[in-house]
């Protein structure tokens, strides 16, 4: 007997699994998150038929239940990609800081006036 929230485990699982599909097909996800999106819905439609799954990883990892596995390792995957976030906040903002000072080097070789930059302003 199946309960409410495996149907809803498995709904959101195959659903999400379908947008990350979508997204990749569009060019907006690369193949290596494609593997791991794909691999985390498919692990939480798993997890949704076969619940007592958890309580097996729980014997094997040495922590008291099932549920308890599973927020540990929500936690840590969330950190992990908090992590990845962060390093890829601080890549942009590195090559935006960079193209800011190739652009202000060619604006000054150009021999541009201050005045035709303060002409195109459209507030002053």
């Amino acid at each position: 007997m199946m309960f409410l929230y495996q149907y809803i485990g498995i709904l959101v699982g195959l659903v999400a699994f379908i947008f990350t599909l979508m997204r990749f097909r569009e060019g907006k996800l690369s193949l290596g998150m494609l593997v791991l999106w794909s691999g985390v819905w498919i692990i939480v439609v798993l997890i949704s038929i076969y619940p007592e799954a958890t309580s097996s990883l729980a014997i094997i990892s040495g922590i008291g239940r099932g549920l308890d596995v599973i927020l540990i390792i929500s936690i840590i995957g969330c950190y992990y990609l908090l992590f990845r976030m962060y390093n890829m906040i601080e890549n942009i903002e590195e090559e935006i800081d960079q193209l800011v000072r190739e652009i202000a080097l060619e604006r000054g070789k150009s021999g541009e006036s201050s005045s035709q930059d303060e002409d195109s302003k459209p507030y002053n």
